[in-house]
């Protein structure tokens, strides 16, 4: 386990930080959100097994899915093991309850009304919700619907964007946050028009459009990035443009 500081208030564990297939450099996207009344989980690629790692589960529990491609929701057949004992919420776009129903059911894997607590599913529109905390969320561009979330708890801002080509509401919820958490699925330099993902600097560019105070990469491209290296070069290739950037890995810790 990497723990970049000694844990104050708010904290981000990255539970999984691969795009689209596990391999030696991690698992699939999946992030928690440690915050003071309630754990928030983004994404459920197969990072999320190790959630219980990191959570008591007597908090209630937020699952956040951006969009429903596998490398966010294979994971999602694990919740069975879990022991959430407040309850999970399983958060997504309009259609998510439709979308679920179809991918958890038998022959496949046990189905959301059996695993061993209850689960509600929100489908959330575009624009801002108060749940217990405020959630903001705007489509972004990528080939199938995708959604990006700002969240607003703790008197702190996190906000998420993964699989995205560069786009205005990213910048918009990402506006003036603490923690800016985006994919960097692309190496430098590189594009991807027909199947939207970014680069690390357009990443930088999202950043600091938006005034965020940190920048944290995430959802890389298993393809692209074949080795820990490879990513950590970007930190001493950006740093100085884009201080304090995270590159992050599998079980990091940072604070927020």
């Amino acid at each position: 386990m990497w723990v970049e500081s000694q844990r104050t208030g708010m904290q981000v564990t990255f539970l999984g930080t691969n795009g689209w297939y596990d391999s030696a450099t991690g698992n699939t996207v999946s992030a928690l959100i440690s915050a003071k009344d309630y754990d928030i989980i983004l994404d459920a690629g197969n990072g999320i097994a190790k959630a219980d790692r990191y959570m008591t589960q007597d908090k209630p529990v937020f699952l956040f899915l951006s969009h429903f491609h596998l490398d966010h929701t294979e994971g999602l057949h694990v919740l069975v093991k879990f022991r959430f004992r407040k309850g999970l919420t399983l958060c997504g776009g309009i259609g998510t309850t439709a979308n679920l129903a179809g991918l958890l059911r038998n022959p496949y894997t046990v189905p959301l009304d059996e695993v061993p607590f209850p689960v509600t599913v929100t489908e959330l529109a575009e624009g801002s919700h108060e749940l217990p905390f405020t959630v903001t969320c705007l489509p972004l561009v990528h080939p199938v619907p995708c959604m990006g979330y700002r969240f607003e708890i703790d008197k702190k801002v996190v906000t998420y964007c993964t699989d995205t080509g560069t786009c205005d509401n990213a910048v918009t919820l990402a506006r003036g946050a603490d923690l800016l958490i985006t994919e960097c699925g692309l190496k430098p330099g590189e594009k991807s028009p027909l199947w939207p993902h970014m680069n690390p600097e357009d990443a930088i560019d999202v950043a600091k459009r938006a005034g965020a105070k940190r920048l944290a990469l995430m959802h890389f491209g298993a393809e692209v990035y074949k080795t820990i290296e490879e990513r950590r070069a970007l930190k001493t290739r950006f740093e100085k443009e884009c201080p304090g950037l995270i590159v992050s890995e599998d079980e990091m810790q940072v604070e927020v």
